[in-house]
């Protein structure tokens, strides 16, 4: 809890102005799914992409986090809790800037991603449910975590020994069983077009 003395400090640049400069506006693109889904393939070749197209884009990885800033939590359902509203108010600070922030998290609970939701305005919380079966993500798990978890060696594993809690209306649904990733990152590319996070294909000329 913050303490009484604390106050929020607004920039001298407005988060308008930052939109205006880099001709796109800010928003938390948020990539939801069970481990081996393909959220992180996904994020990084949609951040490829639209640094390429000259974006102001970063990608807020799940294992990253816990790398550094959240690597004191653990994985219990409020350590989950935790990790999310942590990552959230940094998505949002990138938010302010301009910045398309992707975040690439299993986030099992419903609850804590329409917490991060209620943090934005309308339009600036796009939910992306990474869609595929347990079976689908057994098979191509690149870090052989649902074997582990199966054997019991990773305790409150999603998916095996935890719940994962699938988004009610998501902005958009991958299923990548079926889908390639360049096919769900040109999806999610006309989706940032037709909410109009992004105006077209290119950064305007300043």
């Amino acid at each position: 809890m913050a303490g009484t003395n604390v106050v929020w400090s607004d920039g001298y640049v407005r988060p308008d102005e930052f939109e205006k400069r880099s001709g796109q506006k800010g928003c938390i693109l948020w990539l939801t799914g069970l481990s081996a889904s393909g959220k992180s393939t996904i994020a990084r070749e949609l951040e490829r992409t639209l640094f390429e197209r000259g974006r102001n884009v970063f990608v807020l990885d799940g294992d990253n986090i816990r790398h550094g800033l959240n690597k004191d939590l653990g994985f219990s359902p409020e350590a989950r809790e935790e990790n999310i509203r942590r990552i959230g108010e940094v998505a949002k600070l990138f938010r302010q800037s301009g910045a398309i922030a992707i975040t690439a998290f299993i986030s099992p609970y419903r609850k804590d991603r329409d917490g991060v939701r209620a943090m934005l305005d309308p339009g600036r919380f796009l939910e992306v449910y990474v869609k595929a079966d347990i079976e689908t993500c057994k098979k191509r798990d690149p870090k052989g975590l649902y074997e582990k978890a199966m054997q019991g060696k990773i305790p409150e594993f999603t998916g095996v020994s935890a719940p994962y809690e699938a988004p009610d209306h998501p902005e958009l649904i991958l299923d990548t069983a079926v889908l390639s990733v360049k096919e769900s990152v040109t999806r999610i590319l006309e989706m940032l077009e037709q909410s109009g996070i992004v105006s077209d294909s290119e950064r305007p000329n300043d």
